[in-house]
């Protein structure tokens, strides 16, 4: 029980001698020991690493998992030791919605099989993210999460240390000070400076030992930036992967639409997706070719550019467009458009998909696809 107090009372003097060290020097009332200069350009690299890299940690936390609930979640699982349940991602749940939507609308109707289309497609992707993840994760933020929990708690843990040996090592030097002042003044040796010399002796070993330890550990940051340059170059393959799939997938999804819809509409509706005026189609899509009349077997048809005013807009088919860019018409079979102006479109058979046939009032003529945006 002795021995206890005697401890307590012991660490309270200890921390009492550093505290007035330490107020004594921010006041600039006592001198400090000042680091190498190898020393503080280590501490200030670890400092930097540190910073960025937690940064970059939680940024990429917010990459991978947009929802805070969710990053919360996770975290509690992790700090629990228990397996985080699977968590369906925002596309496969859109994809299981689209699914479900064509078997209530008729798998067999056109918008119920375009659903069960790109609701494959939405699961895929969905899927494609997952992986990337978990890959992430994996590749990516534990080594940083490591590093910040693991190498750099004890960095920091022999940080403070070497500042507490060097709070001591001045209090020494302060003391040791203060007894060669008295014994001069005194006019004769004693103990007291002999005690301060020899405490100052050990100090300075202990601080040096110190020293040399945390500089080995900061030295160790170097090897840190190699095995963060590893990870980095795996989570961008990752990232690679990912795009590349999602891009592979949305052209499937695009191929199988396309496909569809020639089979149900022979010259499809042209979509528009750029952002800036388009050029035009080439000068040289024409209208399609019609027999002449009066021709009686496959060898007599001469073909004929159909003369505009001869086209007639189709039963059904046709649909409203919303002109998106000034167009000047290059000849008569044109029509010339004003941009946010609505026409009626449609398409003929045998016509260059990049053309449709623009009517506005009693005013007809071809209008390229991309000035357009085909309204529903």
């Amino acid at each position: 029980m002795d021995f206890n107090v005697k401890k307590l009372a012991s660490d309270a003097g200890v921390f009492f001698t550093r505290a007035v060290q330490f107020t004594e020097e921010k006041l600039g009332q006592a001198e400090k020991t000042e680091l190498d200069a190898h020393l503080e350009n280590l501490l200030a690299r670890a400092d930097s690493t540190k910073n960025w890299t937690e940064k970059i940690f939680r940024q990429t936390e917010v990459l991978l998992q947009p929802n805070p609930s969710a990053r919360i979640e996770e975290f509690l699982f992790e700090k629990l030791d228990r397996k985080l349940p699977s968590r369906t991602t925002n596309g496969e749940l859109l994809g299981q919605y689209m699914l479900e939507a064509a078997n209530d609308f008729g798998p067999g109707s056109p918008y119920g099989s375009t659903l069960i289309k790109v609701g494959e497609s939405q699961r895929r992707l969905g899927g494609a993210e997952r992986e990337f993840m978990h890959t992430s994760a994996i590749n990516f933020l534990t080594p940083l999460r490591n590093f910040l929990e693991g190498d750099w708690r004890t960095i920091s843990k022999e940080r403070r240390l070497l500042q507490n040996r060097r709070l001591d090592l001045d209090a020494c030097k302060a003391r040791l000070k203060k007894a060669k002042a008295a014994e001069a003044k005194a006019a004769l040796w004693s103990e007291e400076v002999d005690k301060a010399e020899h405490e100052l002796r050990v100090a300075q070993t202990e601080f040096d030992r110190q020293a040399e330890v945390t500089r080995l550990l900061l030295e160790g940051i170097s090897s840190t930036h190699v095995h963060h340059l590893r990870c980095l170059h795996e989570f961008v393959e990752a990232q690679a992967t990912y795009y590349a799939q999602c891009h592979q997938y949305m052209q499937d999804l695009q191929k199988q639409l396309g496909s569809a819809n020639g089979e149900s509409f022979p010259n499809t509706f042209g979509v528009n997706t750029n952002t800036g005026a388009p050029a035009s189609p080439s000068a040289a899509a024409t209208l399609p070719v019609i027999p002449t009349p009066g021709g009686t077997g496959a060898n007599s048809l001469e073909p004929d550019t159909l003369k505009i005013e001869e086209v007639q807009p189709p039963a059904t088919g046709t649909r409203k467009a919303k002109v998106l860019y000034d167009y000047d018409a290059a000849d008569t079979s044109e029509l010339s458009l004003l941009a946010d102006e609505l026409i009626t479109v449609y398409t003929v058979p045998g016509m260059d998909p990049d053309w449709l046939i623009g009517e506005r009032g009693n005013q007809k003529g071809k209008v390229p696809v991309t000035y357009l945006e085909l309204l529903s």
